[in-house]
C-alpha cells in the first residue's frame, strides 16, 4: 500500500487492543491520523447553508476524537469544497479517496453532486458513502438495481416527504392552482413529480412546473412563464442564493406571495436577502429530529461551539452521517471500504446496548465494541437505523417566518408521515 507522504505519520499497532466485534479481531496497522472524507458545498449556491454543515462535520470528528478516536488514531475530517458542481465534486471525491485514502465519505449535499461521486468514485473504489441531504428517490432505486453495491446511505429521509407534507399543507389552505419554480436536478425533478401526485390526490393542480440552471444573474424568464398560468401559489424548490433572486423577481412581477418553500431555504440568509414582510404567507416543510436527549445534547454542543443557531437543513444530518462512519470503523475489523460498509448497519443493532451524541457516548461506545457487544445508535436525528438500501424514516415539521425568525408550526412524528404516504399512494 502506498500512502505517498503520509508514509511520514505514525503507525499505530492495534493488533494488542481488545476484539472490536463479535468475531475475532483481525490484526493491521493503521496510519494515524484516521481520515474520514466529506464533499460538501462551502460556495456556490449552497454555500450559505453548506458552511454550518461542514462546522457540524467537524464537531463529530471532535467528538470521535474526545471519546478516544478510531482504533486507537486520532480521527481527521478530510473536507473538500464542491462548490455546488458535479464535476468540482467528482473531482473532490476522487482526491479524498486516491490522495487523502479516506475510509468512508460524507456527502454530497445536493443529490446532482451525491450521484455522479457514487457513481464514478464512491462505489467503484468500494468506499462507502453517507449523504447528509440528498433525498432524490432514484438513489433508492440505485440500490434496489444493485447499482450502489450496498456503498451508499443517507441519513435524510427520501425526497417523497418533502414533497408530500407541503402538497397536504398547500391543500389545507384552499391553495388549488400550484405554481412550481424548481433546480433543474435530480432532487428537484424528483420532488416535483412527487410534490404533482400528492397535490392532484388533495383535489389541486400544478399549473405550470418551470426548471432553472443554478447561478444565473436573474430567473425573469422562469418567473414570467410560471405567471403565465395566474397561479395562486407557487412552490419554490432551490437554494438560497438562486432562490432569493427568484422570490424578489417573482414578487416584483406581480406575483402572489402565497409561497411555499422547500427546505433549503430554511436560511436566514434566504429571508434577509427577499425581505421579511414579503413572506408573511410563505410556509415550509423540513425533516426534524425525534428529540429527547441525544438530540437536545447536539443542539447545545453545536450552539455553545459555534455560537450559532442549530436550525437549518442538514446540520443534524452531517453529524449522524460522520458518528457513524467513526463508529463503524471502529467496529470493522479493518479499515478497507467493504468493512466499514458491512459495519455500518451493525451502528444500530436490534437488542443493542443504547448509545447516544456526543464524547462520552462515543467512549461508551468503543468500550461497549471492544467488548463484542452490540450497540444501538440514537443520533441528532434520532435512531439512525439504515433499511436494506441504505434509506432511514423520520419525522417532519413545518414552518413559517415571523419578522426574521423561522419558527416551527407544527411537527409530524414518523406514524404522521406514514400515513400520509399511505393516503397518496393507496
Amino acid at each position: 500500500m502506498s500512502y505517498g507522504i503520509r508514509t511520514l505519520l505514525a503507525v499505530c499497532a492495534v493488533a494488542a487492543l481488545p476484539a472490536l466485534t463479535a468475531s475475532p479481531a483481525v490484526a493491521q496497522a493503521v496510519a494515524c491520523p484516521v481520515k474520514i472524507g466529506a464533499v460538501l458545498s462551502l460556495t456556490g449556491s449552497m454555500g450559505a447553508v453548506g458552511k454550518n454543515i461542514a462546522n457540524s462535520a467537524q464537531l463529530a470528528v471532535r467528538h470521535i476524537n474526545e471519546g478516544g478516536g478510531i482504533k486507537g488514531c486520532q480521527a481527521e475530517l478530510a473536507l473538500r469544497d464542491d462548490q455546488g458542481q458535479p464535476s468540482v465534486g467528482v473531482d473532490a471525491a476522487k482526491f479524498l479517496v486516491e490522495v487523502e485514502r479516506v475510509s468512508g465519505l460524507g456527502g454530497a449535499i445536493s443529490s446532482g453532486v451525491t450521484i455522479p461521486v457514487l457513481t464514478s468514485v464512491a462505489a467503484p473504489s468500494k468506499i462507502p458513502q453517507i449523504s447528509c441531504c440528498s433525498s432524490a428517490p432514484i438513489l433508492t432505486a440505485m440500490a434496489q438495481e444493485g447499482k450502489t453495491g450496498g456503498f451508499f446511505f443517507r441519513t435524510i429521509p427520501t425526497v417523497k416527504s418533502l414533497a408530500y407534507l407541503p402538497a397536504a399543507l398547500a391543500a389545507e389552505r384552499g391553495w388549488k392552482r400550484i405554481a412550481l419554480i424548481y433546480v433543474n436536478t435530480d432532487y428537484g425533478t424528483s420532488l416535483v413529480k412527487d410534490f404533482t401526485k400528492a397535490t392532484e390526490v388533495a383535489g389541486g393542480k400544478v399549473v405550470k412546473a418551470v426548471g432553472f440552471n443554478e447561478n444565473q444573474a436573474s430567473y425573469r424568464a422562469e418567473v414570467t412563464a410560471a405567471l403565465s398560468e395566474k397561479p395562486d401559489a407557487m412552490f419554490l424548490v432551490a437554494f438560497p442564493l438562486d432562490g432569493a433572486t427568484i422570490a424578489r423577481e417573482w414578487i416584483s412581477l406581480g406575483g402572489t406571495q402565497n409561497l411555499i418553500l422547500n427546505n433549503a431555504l430554511r436560511s436566514p440568509d434566504f429571508v434577509k436577502a427577499v425581505g421579511e414582510r414579503y413572506l408573511t404567507k410563505a410556509f415550509g416543510t423540513d425533516n426534524t429530529t425525534t428529540g429527547g436527549p441525544s438530540v437536545e445534547t447536539f443542539k447545545q454542543a453545536f450552539e455553545t461551539e459555534y455560537k450559532a443557531s442549530a436550525s437549518g437543513p442538514g446540520i443534524y444530518n452531517i453529524y449522524d452521517a460522520v458518528m457513524a462512519l467513526g463508529l463503524a470503523m471502529n467496529i470493522a475489523p479493518d479499515l478497507s471500504g467493504t468493512s466499514v460498509r458491512d459495519a455500518i448497519r451493525k451502528i444500530h443493532t436490534a437488542g443493542g446496548e443504547n448509545v447516544a451524541t456526543g464524547p462520552a457516548e462515543f467512549k461508551k461506545a468503543r468500550e461497549l465494541i471492544a467488548k463484542g457487544t452490540a450497540i444501538k445508535y440514537t443520533g441528532a436525528t434520532g435512531p439512525i437505523e439504515f433499511d436494506a438500501y441504505g434509506d432511514v424514516s423520520g419525522p417532519a415539521i413545518s414552518w413559517r417566518i415571523d419578522g426574521q425568525n423561522m419558527v416551527i408550526d407544527k411537527g409530524y412524528s414518523i406514524e404522521d408521515m406514514l400515513k400520509l404516504f399511505k393516503r397518496i399512494d393507496g
